[in-house]
């Protein structure tokens, strides 16, 4: 019987690491994904055909985006959002082309990635609520993982 817990135990301990894995690959996806958005940002507020109002205000959103620390990225991520669904208005002229369609792919990802790292951290919540983890200690020192929430609705095309 004592072999059965010490395996169960070990299990649980095992799935709680994997899990936090999952995690912090989801977080490294969700960096990269937001990162490619402020690039093809970047890169369309350099178009020709732009306003430069326009321009500036997604290049400085992007740079924002870019810069922010952990405690502020949610809320500059969507600040970018949202100036890029307010720029990019499709009843008006505008750049058109590989450019809108680069950041309009990069969007999707971000949103995708913002998805799958949300039920990561959803997933190992739930497991660290486990009583046998909590009076055990199983989960050790690792940190709880927070959600990733910010307004990541692309814009309309």
């Amino acid at each position: 019987m004592l072999v059965l817990l010490g395996f169960y135990l070990s299990w649980r301990a095992t799935r709680l690491d994997r899990l936090h894995h999952r995690v912090e690959t989801a977080r490294a996806a969700l960096d990269a994904a937001l990162l490619r958005r402020a690039a093809a940002v970047l890169d369309l507020a350099a178009d020709p055909g732009l306003d430069p109002g326009t321009a500036r205000n997604l290049a400085e959103a992007a740079n924002g985006a870019r810069r922010a620390g952990e405690g502020e990225r949610e809320l500059a991520e969507s600040e970018l959002s949202r100036i890029l669904r307010a720029s990019l208005d499709p009843s008006e002229a505008g750049p058109s082309g590989d450019r809108l369609d680069e950041v309009a792919v990069a969007a999707r990802g971000v949103h995708l990635a913002r998805v799958f790292h949300n039920d990561a951290v959803s997933d190992t919540r739930r497991a660290r609520r486990s009583r046998v983890v909590r009076l055990l200690g199983l989960a050790g020192t690792a940190a709880l993982p927070e959600y990733f929430e910010m307004d990541d609705r692309p814009p309309a095309r």
